[in-house]
């Protein structure tokens, strides 16, 4: 079976960035808050959670995926295809690969009018742990790496992490944790519209896409299924 390289992936990190619209200018509580049951539907639920000292609330995607955890990993970070599933990806291009589990990467948001569009980069590293085959994917935002763009916001504080679990030979759970910033100034029209169609588009966009054969070759040599 091939090695499937990094050098074609990248852009898990903007899947939710896409749709991050829906946590700007709420009242936060207690940082130490459980997480609140928000959407369950198909087989996906979201969590939120308040941050400390912020306008916004985390996300937290839970999900069973039937895929090994090799497909799941190529497919969510195969930056050729990004937009074939991100509710809302724009644009992605790969700026450095430090080696085949450690990159970093550019990703541009499309935001509907009147709002302006979002970008960022982000540093990816993956690691899995050797006895409970446990996949992590951390990917902290890294501002100002690059200059920035006329008419576009550029995002500086963003945490993401992705846990894929093993379940059995061809099926994982997934998770994933995001504590952002989008910026600025967003209309409630268009927090509504992120809310309610960005987490479950995305993600049932992804059960389909991660069935393609590409990713079901797919094999990392420091991964083990």
């Amino acid at each position: 079976m091939r090695q499937f390289f990094m050098s074609k992936f990248t852009s898990f990190h903007l899947l939710f960035l896409s749709f991050i619209l829906f946590f700007t200018g709420l009242n936060l509580a207690s940082a130490q808050e459980k997480w609140s049951l928000s959407v369950n539907k198909e087989g996906i639920q979201v969590y939120m959670r308040p941050i400390e000292n912020s306008k916004i609330k985390a996300i937290k995607v839970v999900t069973s995926i039937p895929a090994s955890s090799s497909q799941l990993l190529a497919a969510i970070m195969d930056i050729q295809t990004c937009g074939e599933w991100v509710y809302h990806s724009k644009e992605n291009v790969m700026i450095k690969q430090v080696s085949p589990l450690d990159l970093i990467y550019y990703s541009l948001v499309d935001v509907p009018w009147p709002a302006e569009d979002r970008d960022y980069v982000v540093h990816i590293q993956a690691e899995q742990d050797p006895q409970t085959k446990v996949i992590t994917v951390n990917s902290p935002c890294i501002p100002g790496y690059i200059g920035e763009k006329k008419d576009v916001v550029r995002i500086s504080h963003s945490v993401g992490k992705w846990t894929i679990t093993p379940v059995s030979k061809n099926l994982v759970r997934a998770e994933y944790i995001l504590e952002v910033d989008p910026m600025g100034n967003i209309p409630a029209w268009l927090i509504n519209l992120f809310a309610t169609k960005g987490p479950l588009e995305t993600f049932r966009n992804l059960k389909a896409h991660v069935q393609k054969d590409v990713y079901k070759k797919a094999h990392f040599k420091l991964i083990s299924d």
